[in-house]
């Protein structure tokens, strides 16, 4: 079994990559502990007689690994799912706007955990992928890693273009470590976010320095669709 908060923990000094597996190899990981232990629990409770308070034990036991596998078990069905879906070629839009408004949804999360929240995007930022796809996907990284902040800590988000690229990167103070770490509800988020990104060409880097947790999300620049009547 994995140590607790491998995916999330603090590291003091230079930046420390965490360890890159495909995320489907991760959740499949995942998945074998809790079924280990379902079924570990099984066999000690069947090798011999028990009492009525170890059966009931076991039976929450149980039904605790049960919930923790169906949860990954959906996670490995929405994670298939994406990957089976087509991206049709040529679509791109504007990441501004859809950057705000994931931003504004979440401002009554951030003041229920008294994060302050800041959101710097640069220019017209056009990058590969429809309105509802780069919605849901950047709705889904921002809500993770709100939830993985500290209390009172913050969390910025820059987006920016370079000469080749454009680069998304938040910075968050570093939470405490989740209860089923590293496979915790937001962690799993982040993981599925970080397969969405991917699946749009996207390079995904996650680091930690000096209790703060960094993501760097670097897209191709898209190009404008030509405008018809230029083509004429």
């Amino acid at each position: 079994m994995s140590a607790p908060g491998t995916q999330l923990s603090l590291v003091a000094g230079a930046p420390v990559p965490v360890k890159q597996r495909s995320p489907l190899t991760h959740l499949l990981h995942a998945l074998n502990q809790p079924l280990t232990g379902l079924q570990c629990s099984l066999e000690l409770a069947a090798a011999g007689p028990r009492s009525q308070d170890q059966y009931v034990r076991v039976l929450r036991d149980g039904l605790e690994l049960t919930g923790r596998m169906r949860i990954l078990v959906e996670a490995i069905r929405e994670l298939t799912d994406l990957q089976e879906e087509s991206t049709p070629a040529g679509q791109t839009s504007l990441l501004n706007p859809i950057l705000q408004e994931s931003a504004d949804s979440l401002v009554p999360m951030a003041e229920i955990k008294r994060v302050r929240l800041s959101l710097i995007s640069k220019n017209q930022l056009l990058v590969p992928g429809s309105v509802p796809r780069l919605q849901a996907l950047t709705f889904r990284l921002l809500e993770s890693v709100l939830s993985l902040t500290r209390e009172r800590g913050n969390l910025s988000i820059v987006a920016a273009p370079d000469s080749e690229s454009m680069c998304l990167t938040l910075s968050w103070t570093t939470g405490p470590i989740p209860p089923h770490s590293p496979f915790s509800q937001a962690e799993l988020g982040l993981l599925l976010a970080q397969a969405g990104w991917e699946r749009l060409g996207a390079d995904w880097k996650l680091t930690h320095v000096n209790g703060r947790t960094f993501c760097t999300i670097c897209l191709p620049k898209a190009q404008p669709a030509p405008n018809p009547e230029e083509l004429k």
